[in-house]
C-alpha cells in the first residue's frame, strides 16, 4: 500500500554500506540522525530529501591496528555509529566503535 502511495522516497546512502542501526529523533529541530559507518546523517523531517552529512572515520594508524589484527579492513576497521543521544539544546554525544577503540564525541547541532 505505501509502495502505491508514491509517498516513498528511497535513501541510497553509502557505497558497499548497509550499517544503518542508530537512530536519533529530534521532533524540537524537525530532525533525524542516522548513525552509519564512517557517518552521521541528518535528515530534515519535512523534506527528507534535504540532508547533511558528517563524516566521521577511523585514523589511519587505527585502521591498520585493526587490520593486523586480523579484522576485515572493509567490514570491520571502520567506525560504526553506536550512540546518538541529544545533550542539550545545541549539541548531540555521539559514539562509534572507533575500529574496536570506542571513541565519543559532542557535535554541535544548534
Amino acid at each position: 500500500e505505501m509502495l502505491e502511495s508514491n509517498n516513498i522516497i528511497n535513501f541510497n546512502g553509502l557505497a558497499n554500506s548497509s550499517s544503518y542501526h542508530t537512530f536519533l529523533l529530534d521532533e524540537e529541530r524537525s530532525r533525524l540522525y542516522v548513525g552509519a559507518k564512517d557517518h552521521i546523517f541528518s535528515f530534515n523531517l519535512v523534506n527528507i530529501k534535504d540532508y547533511q552529512k558528517i563524516v566521521w572515520p577511523v585514523s589511519h594508524s587505527r585502521r591498520d591496528e585493526c587490520k593486523w589484527a586480523g579484522k576485515d579492513i572493509l567490514r570491520e576497521c571502520a567506525n560504526f555509529i553506536k550512540v546518538l543521544k541529544a545533550y542539550n539544546q545545541t549539541h548531540l554525544y555521539v559514539c562509534g566503535t572507533g575500529a574496536f577503540h570506542p571513541v565519543c564525541t559532542y557535535i554541535e547541532v544548534g
